[in-house]
């Protein structure tokens, strides 16, 4: 049976530690993904932006898609954007845990999707930790709202801005504050 790649292995949930002879490795993707960057934060052309975000996802960004620079992504490759989405401006997703985004999404400016983050003990805190974050259609992210790893927002769901989000939020509801809570149901 053939090894698991250290990307592999964190896009399921696998707790890596910075000692992992593989972390480098790491590093060395986001660099790449940072070049591709450089060029589609300094592009004004939507269909060149979406073209370069392609070629950082590894995966087709359609002509219904909006993406609003600058944006920072770390990884790009567990990123998945579906049709008629909207990206605005300072958005920034660590996707080694996997994001995906599904149609008719919407994200104001300075959301952060953060599938990373690092174990509370001090003893283990030099290890990577991830969490998908799934984001499903028609939901709204209000402006600099955070989502951590391992949170769907349901379909139609809004988020508040400012909130950050550390829990599922259902389809059909309105969630805000630090830690994010259900304000209100939707009629839809």
């Amino acid at each position: 049976m053939e090894a698991k790649s250290i990307f592999q292995r964190l896009l399921k949930g696998e707790a890596v530690p910075f000692s992992d002879p593989d972390y480098s490795l790491i590093g060395d993707a986001c660099n790449h993904t940072r070049e591709l960057l450089v060029q589609l934060n300094n592009e004004s052309n939507l269909g060149n932006i979406r073209s370069l975000l392609s070629k950082i996802t590894n995966s087709e960004i359609v002509e219904t898609t909006t993406i609003f620079p600058p944006f920072q992504i770390n990884y790009g490759k567990n990123t998945k954007i579906g049709k008629n989405v909207f990206i605005n401006f300072d958005c920034t997703f660590l996707d080694l845990g996997g994001i995906s985004i599904e149609d008719n999404v919407m994200l104001a400016p300075k959301v952060s999707l953060l599938s990373e983050g690092h174990p509370i003990s001090a003893k283990v805190r030099s290890t990577l930790t991830t969490g998908k974050i799934h984001i499903k259609q028609n939901a709204w992210i209000g402006a600099n709202a955070t989502i951590l790893q391992d949170v769907t927002i349901g379909e139609n769901a809004v988020v508040a801005a400012g909130a950050v989000v550390s829990k599922d939020v259902p389809d059909n509801t309105v969630v805000g504050g630090i830690p994010a809570k259900i304000l209100r149901k939707l009629d839809e």
